[in-house]
Formats: structure tokens, C-alpha cells, sequence
């Protein structure tokens, strides 16, 4: 018989070598420019997280966004908005692409900047200076004053609402003219100016006289307009009938407050309006926020509603695929876990944590595979108690309690290979901050004890979803490994091609590379 322990050996020397080390001082892998900066483009909210402070996260993307070529910015900003639903990084590589090439900028400015939100951010970002200058530039200043002078009359309304800077802010920067006389009287009330009062559009319009007077129908406006003034409990309840989803999912502790559900059906109208499955994609809504709208949510919300939130929910992860062969599910929940998804801010961070997101996904993806086993592990791996017949929002609520403590990544695979366990597919939501089981060889551990998986299933296919913006792995990417980043829904999609092997390692990458610009 041949020696067992020379084989073990070459298998060893054959796991890649790291190249890197990670946030926490583990040895990891570093991923080349492309997938890096997709990475933080998708995960980067520009907010202090555990491992890194917002401007780590800044010279992160520009330095990545140094290392490739335009077209690729330009489709990772793209895809950051579109795909990923993010905010902040897309504007930030749009501003950076202004500097590079403004010819693919001014090709791309429109489907990143898709709301006055979005054109807020990206003027803040270019006058902080932080791509390099200060001044908006001539091409940058023309697309701007072009979507001030083409978007319509309900967008530029939205946009009025927020600041630094505010929307007056950024027409007086860029002095838009239009040829529509009404549209040049609507810059002029933004900024607070005189102007004929017949030229605005007819929602603001009927904004002012009900400011003045308060007398009328409410106005159809938006409702941060509003709530300086006296309003009563049908003024609220019509705001609430009239809001858009993300709007209502947002507010609903303030439909509380204001006797909202009080009112004759307002419970099962605000309901049936969360549940509406073509408003959900509509919104655009990541999984996260519905569990966020769900915990924070007053006792004193309908139970209607409450239930509204987990169909929507159901209704969020749609894409979540259901896997022929087994499957399991690692959830990181260690102490790094615990800080907010996107990042903290003083008196604005978000209560939802990476711990809840990766719980919520293994939980997504337990709902479709039902004989998944579930690990969730910090130093060590914890056994889920969990029941396929509850839903996505209580598993994950189970999911997110436990741990707290160091991060092992390998600890999960290590049972599974003491427990003689090969599934077909291991699904890994970590930050990717191992630290507490450094290798003895030239890889990671959690590689070495992947490669013993694999000899018990040589086709195991690992897929590890990086929700957080730190730019390491733990396992290189290669044909049986595929690295993706973010926490919407997008990420399923991915899994499911790469699962079904209609794509390579490098599928979310090549899905990048596939917009058109």
C-alpha cells in the first residue's frame, strides 16, 4: 500500500498559497483589482464598520478603481446601483471616472444617477475633493445641469428633500437654464427665489396654498415636505394610501403615532400595499431593510402588517434557488458580526447588523432547501435549533442570537469533516475575518480543511458571500470556489448559476463585464 501521509502531504502543498493578511492579522487571500473593487463597490457604504474606518473603505476604492480600466468602473457602478442597490460607492466611481475618462462618464452618469438622492451624493463626493478635485469640472457640471433640466417634475420634487447639499445648493452651483419657462420657475422656487406662481406644476401648486391656508386636498408631494405642518389623522392616512413602498415601509412607527391605523381599513390598505409583489421589485428593496422595517416596528403596528412584512420578505428572496443535492449553510456569527450593515454613523446607523444579514440569507436559503444543515460558528460551531416551518424572519432571528465571540472560519468545515459529511454545495456569509486558526502550511485553513471535503466529494462546490468591505478571503477562488460580494438579492442569482456550472469562479466578475456602457 502506498504511504497515506505522502499524499496528504502533495495535497498540502497543492492548496494556493496566501497572499496576504486580512483586517484581524489572519493570513488570507487577496483578490486581483477587478474583483476587489467590485467588492467594495458592492459592500461599501462609506460608514465606520468594525474592521475599518469610511475613509479606509474611500482609499480602498479609489486605489482599486487606479488598477483597471475605465469601461470596467463604469460597469462596476453600474452594477453597483442597478444590481446591488447601493448608493454611495456607485456615485463615488462615477466621480472617480470623471477624472479618468469623460467621454465613458458621460455614458454612464445617467443610470447611476437615477434619482436626486443619487445626484446629491455624487456632488458631494466630487466637491470633498476625495477623487482628486474640488471643482465639478465642465463635462460633470453639463450632465448634471442636463438631468436638472430633463428629469421629471415628480423626481426633481424628491430631490428638494435632504441636505448638504441640498438641491438649491446644487442648481446654484451648476445654473441650469431650460427652455421651458416652467421649467426655469421651478429652479426658482427651489432656490427660494420670486417667480410666477402659475408657471410651478400643479403639485406644488396645491403645496402652497396648503401651506398657507391649510385648506384643501393634502398635496401630492413628499411627505418630509409636510410634517412641519398641522396635519390631522386624514391628512396622515392619505399621505400613507398615497406613499410609495419604500416610503410606507419606513414610516410605519409614524402611522403609529399619528392614529394612521385607527382609520376605518388603513391596516389592511397599508398591507396589502407592503404585500404587492410587483411594488416590492419595483422598490428595489434588499432583503435587509424588510427585516429591519420588521424589528423595529411598535408593538402597537397591526398584526395585518406585520404579516404584510414577512410576504414581502417571501416575495424579496424569490431568487433564492432551490439546490438538487445537499447543501450547507455557514453562518459567521462571531463578535465582528455584531456592528451595523452599513457602517456607523452617529445618531444614523441602521439597528440591523452582518449578523442578521447572513442569518437572514441562511435562513432564505433553508426556506428552499429544506434538508440544508445550518452552522452557525464563531470560535466554534453552534447547533441550530432550527424548524423549516417557521419563517425566513423568525429562523434568522434564532440564527443572529448565537455566538459573539472570535472568528474561525475554518471551525464549520472541520465538523463537517469530522461528522463524515460532503455536501454537494457549502455556502459560507462571513466578513472573512478569520483569525483564531491560522494554517500550518502555506494556505489558509479553512482551504486545507476544504480539500479534505473534497476528497469525500471531489465535485463540492463552496461559495462564500462576503457581506462586508475589508477585500480579503479566506478561500481563493478557483473552479470549485466562488467568491461574491453584497447582501441583496443579487447574490443568489450568482449561486445559482455557478451551483448549476453554467459559469466559472468568475462569474460575478464576468456578470459585471457583461453591461453594456
Amino acid at each position: 500500500m502506498a504511504n497515506k501521509s505522502v499524499f496528504a502531504s502533495l495535497r498540502g502543498r497543492l492548496i494556493p498559497a496566501t497572499n496576504s493578511w486580512n483586517r484581524a492579522g489572519g493570513p488570507a487571500y487577496t483578490h486581483d483589482a477587478r474583483h476587489l473593487l467590485a467588492q467594495l463597490a458592492i459592500t461599501g457604504t462609506f460608514a465606520d464598520v468594525f474592521y475599518a474606518d469610511a475613509t479606509f473603505q474611500a482609499e480602498e476604492l479609489y486605489l482599486a478603481a487606479v488598477e483597471v480600466e475605465p469601461l470596467f468602473i463604469a460597469q462596476a457602478a453600474i452594477y453597483a446601483r442597478k444590481n446591488g442597490h447601493m448608493k454611495d460607492a456607485p456615485a463615488y466611481l462615477l466621480a472617480a471616472l470623471s477624472t479618468k475618462d469623460p467621454v465613458l462618464f458621460a455614458r454612464t452618469f445617467d443610470r447611476v444617477i437615477d434619482n436626486g438622492r443619487m445626484l446629491r451624493t455624487f456632488v458631494q463626493i466630487m466637491r470633498s475633493g476625495a477623487v482628486g478635485r474640488k471643482s465639478l469640472g465642465t463635462r460633470p457640471k453639463r450632465m448634471i445641469q442636463h438631468w436638472l433640466v430633463n428629469a421629471s417634475d415628480r423626481m426633481l420634487l424628491q430631490a428638494a428633500v435632504g441636505q448638504s447639499p441640498s438641491i438649491a445648493d446644487v442648481i446654484k452651483m451648476v445654473h441650469p437654464k431650460a427652455e421651458d419657462a416652467a421649467r426655469n420657475a421651478f429652479f426658482a422656487w427651489l432656490i427660494d427665489k420670486p417667480t410666477d406662481i402659475d408657471l410651478l406644476p400643479a403639485e406644488v401648486q396645491v403645496f402652497i396654498r396648503f401651506k398657507d391656508t391649510g385648506q384643501g386636498a393634502i398635496p401630492d408631494v413628499p411627505f418630509q415636505m409636510l410634517t412641519a405642518l398641522p396635519l390631522s389623522k386624514k391628512h396622515w392616512a392619505k399621505i400613507a394610501e398615497r406613499g410609495r413602498w419604500q416610503m410606507v415601509r419606513m414610516n410605519l412607527n409614524t402611522f403609529v403615532r399619528q392614529g394612521v391605523f385607527t382609520i376605518g381599513k388603513m391596516d389592511r390598505k397599508i398591507a396589502e400595499k407592503l404585500a404587492d409583489a410587483e411594488a416590492i421589485r419595483r422598490a428595489r428593496v434588499m432583503p435587509y431593510q424588510l427585516m429591519m422595517a420588521y424589528s423595529a416596528a411598535d408593538e402597537r403596528v397591526p398584526m395585518v402588517v406585520r404579516q404584510a412584512l414577512e410576504d414581502a420578505m417571501e416575495i424579496a428572496l424569490e431568487n433564492v434557488p432551490a439546490i438538487n443535492g445537499s447543501v450547507a449553510v455557514c453562518v459567521d456569527v462571531s463578535g465582528s458580526m455584531n456592528w451595523p450593515v452599513t457602517g456607523y454613523r452617529k445618531g444614523a446607523s441602521t439597528k440591523v447588523r452582518f449578523v442578521d444579514v447572513a442569518a437572514l440569507v441562511a435562513a432564505a436559503i433553508l426556506r428552499k432547501n429544506r434538508q440544508a444543515m445550518v452552522l452557525p460558528f464563531d470560535d466554534r460551531v453552534h447547533e441550530a435549533r432550527l424548524s423549516t416551518r417557521d419563517s425566513v424572519m423568525t429562523n434568522a432571528g434564532k440564527l443572529a442570537a448565537y455566538g459573539g465571540g472570535g472568528t474561525n472560519c475554518s471551525a464549520a468545515l472541520t465538523v463537517l469533516n469530522r461528522r463524515k459529511e460532503a455536501p454537494d454545495l457549502v455556502v459560507f456569509v462571513s466578513d472573512n475575518q478569520s483569525w483564531m486558526d491560522r494554517a500550518s502550511g502555506r494556505g489558509t485553513a479553512m482551504m486545507a480543511e476544504w480539500e479534505r471535503l473534497k476528497c469525500r466529494n471531489p465535485k463540492a462546490k463552496l461559495v462564500c458571500i462576503d457581506i462586508a468591505p475589508y477585500g480579503t478571503t479566506q478561500a481563493k477562488a478557483r473552479e470549485d470556489v466562488l467568491n461574491v460580494g453584497g447582501f441583496s438579492d443579487a447574490v443568489f442569482k450568482t449561486l445559482a448559476g455557478f451551483v448549476e456550472g453554467k459559469t466559472t469562479a468568475e462569474y460575478w466578475v464576468e456578470e459585471i463585464e457583461r453591461i453594456e456602457v
